[in-house]
C-alpha cells in the first residue's frame, strides 16, 4: 500500500483558537509557533495556550493515524461499504460508521461555508429526489444542481415525500443564488415543486410608506418548467414539458446559455443521481448494506456531495475560480 506523505507543520497558516486571545483568528502574524512535532501541536506566544494540530478538523479528537483515516474516509467517499473497510483495516464497524459521520457532519459546514454564500448566478437548476429503500424503512433525497457547472447545490432528506421535503430543498438551493438574477429551475411532475420554488425564490417589497408589513413577490425573472416521462416497459415512450411557470421564450435563452441542452430536461440532476446512487453505498439496489437511520443517509450525502464539488476533477467545476 502506498504511504501518503502529509504536509509538514507550517505554523504561518494557523490561527490561535483561543476565544479570550486578543491574536485570534490572525492568520500569518507571527504569534503560532510549533509546540510539540510529535503530538502535532502548535502554541500561541500572545496567550500561551496550545492547541492541536488537528483543531475544527474531522480529526480532532481521534487517536488513530491521520493516513489510515483519510484512505477509509475517501474509500467511503467512493462507495466502498463499510463491512469491506471492516474486514480490510480490522476496524470495529461502529468505528468506521463514526467517522463517516464526522466526515459528513464536517463537510456539511464545509458547504454552508462555501456553497451557500449568496452569491451564484445559479442560471439553470434542477431537482430532483431519489426513492432511498432502507431497511424496515423508505426514505427520500431530494437534490438540486447548478447546470452551467455541474454544482451540487442542496440535498435534503426526509421520511415522506411532502411539501415540507420539496420547502427545505429550495430554500437550501436560494441561499446560494445570487437575488433577483434571471432563474429556469427543471423538475418532474411531481405537483409540489411549483409551489415551493415560489416561496423559495421571492424577496421582500415595501409598497408604502410607513409602518406595515412588506410584500414577498416572486422574482420577476423566475421562470419554472416541468418535464413528465412516461415510461412502458421500463422505456421512455413519451417526454411532456410544459411551463408552470414564465415564458418559453426566456427559458429557452436560458438553456442556450447555460449550455443545458436544447429542449426542458431533467438530464443532468438524473446523472446526478445516478452519481449518488454508485458511489453512496447505501443507495445501491438490492444490497446489504440499507440505511436504518436518515443520519447516516445524511452525513453520507454531504460527504458525497462535498467530495463530489471540491475534490474530484470536473471539466466544468474547475471553470468556477477561473
Amino acid at each position: 500500500m502506498q504511504k501518503i506523505i502529509f504536509p509538514s507543520m507550517e505554523p504561518s497558516k494557523q490561527f490561535c483558537p483561543n476565544s479570550t486571545c486578543c491574536a485570534r483568528g490572525q492568520i500569518g502574524a507571527g504569534n503560532i509557533v510549533i509546540h510539540d512535532r510529535k503530538r502535532e501541536r502548535y502554541r500561541c506566544t500572545c496567550c500561551r495556550k496550545t492547541f492541536s494540530a488537528r483543531r475544527g478538523t474531522m480529526l480532532e479528537g481521534l487517536r488513530k493515524p491521520t493516513e489510515l483515516i483519510v484512505i477509509v474516509v475517501t474509500l467511503l467517499a467512493y462507495g466502498c461499504p463499510i463491512q469491506a473497510i471492516v474486514h480490510a483495516f480490522r476496524l470495529d464497524e461502529r468505528t468506521v460508521a463514526s467517522w463517516r459521520d464526522r466526515a459528513g457532519a464536517h463537510c456539511q459546514l464545509v458547504h454552508q461555508d462555501v456553497i451557500e454564500t449568496g452569491q451564484l448566478d445559479l442560471q439553470h437548476v434542477q431537482a430532483d429526489e431519489i426513492r432511498v429503500k432502507g431497511s424496515k424503512m423508505v426514505a427520500w433525497m431530494g437534490l438540486a444542481m447548478m447546470v452551467k457547472t455541474r454544482l451540487w447545490l442542496a440535498g435534503t432528506v426526509s421520511l415522506t415525500r411532502d411539501r415540507t421535503l420539496a420547502d427545505r430543498l429550495l430554500q437550501q438551493a436560494r441561499r446560494c443564488a445570487e437575488p433577483l438574477k434571471a432563474l429556469l429551475v427543471l423538475t418532474d411532475g411531481w405537483a409540489a415543486y411549483p409551489g415551493s420554488i415560489k416561496r423559495a425564490f421571492r424577496e421582500k417589497v415595501k409598497d408604502k410608506r410607513g409602518r406595515g408589513r412588506a410584500r414577498l413577490c416572486v422574482w420577476p425573472e423566475l421562470h419554472i418548467g416541468t418535464v413528465i416521462k412516461r415510461t412502458q416497459k421500463k422505456r421512455v415512450v413519451e417526454v411532456t414539458r410544459t411551463m408552470s411557470y414564465g415564458s418559453q421564450e426566456e427559458a429557452e435563452r436560458l438553456l442556450q446559455q447555460s449550455k443545458g441542452g436544447n429542449v426542458l430536461n431533467t438530464a443532468f440532476i438524473e446523472r446526478l443521481n445516478a452519481t449518488m446512487r454508485q458511489r453512496l453505498a447505501a443507495l445501491t439496489r438490492k444490497c446489504r448494506q440499507s440505511a436504518r437511520r436518515l443520519r447516516p443517509l445524511e452525513t453520507g450525502m454531504y460527504l458525497l456531495g462535498t467530495t463530489y464539488n471540491l475534490c474530484w476533477p470536473h471539466h466544468e467545476l474547475s471553470k468556477i475560480g477561473a
